[in-house]
């Protein structure tokens, strides 16, 4: 089943989240976004050489350095703003009948009140942005080279540090039950099933 907007009469809730209250697992997705943001860009630097001070470099005057950190700022604004309408486009591909975006104190927010997602679509949901972006960036990081390319690199690193709460999910649901249905709101998660874990 990939979508439905009506929970069957025999599931039951076998876990949630809502990473707002829940403080132990929002500590666990932040530490984790930190090791992936550490260790994207050690891996950016091994296969792409750059150095992060290239785009602080000031010795072609303030302009160049303007820019730089212009293009960075609005490309990071960009990227949660896409990585968001990533996950929508996917739960719409999926028969989401209406979607809601927002932000919260800790993330920006892509979700759904009315529907339920299977669990194979629901972690094609949870990884799309990183695996649609983290190709963009690897061809931009193929292509870019001088400065600019540590501002992909630093992209490609929100890329993976702001999916931690995905791969965390994802990681999580893949264990359980194949009859997995989750109600993703954008601000708790849900999940129901047949059998109990």
């Amino acid at each position: 089943m990939n979508c439905c907007q009506t929970l069957p009469d025999d599931y039951r809730e076998i876990y949630s989240v809502d990473l707002q209250k829940d403080k132990k697992t929002a500590l666990l997705i932040t530490v984790l976004s930190l090791v992936l943001g550490i260790a994207a860009l050690v891996l950016s630097h091994l296969l792409f050489p750059f150095s992060i001070f290239a785009i602080l470099d000031m010795s072609q005057g303030i302009g160049p350095y303007l820019i730089r950190t212009a293009v960075l700022l609005a490309g990071m604004i960009a990227y949660i703003v896409l990585h968001e309408l990533t996950h929508a486009a996917v739960m719409k591909y999926y028969g989401a009948t209406k979607l809601r975006f927002g932000f919260s104190l800790m993330y920006a927010y892509a979700g759904s009140e009315r529907d339920y997602f299977g669990k194979k679509p629901y972690i094609h949901i949870a990884l799309a942005p990183v695996i649609v972006w983290g190709a963009i960036f690897l061809v931009l990081s193929l292509t870019v080279r001088g400065p600019y390319l540590g501002v992909v690199n630093l992209l490609q690193m929100v890329n993976l540090s702001g999916a931690a709460g995905d791969l965390y999910v994802s990681w999580k649901f893949a264990r359980f039950p194949d009859d997995l249905l989750v109600k993703d709101t954008g601000v708790d998660m849900k999940a129901y099933s047949r059998q109990s874990l």
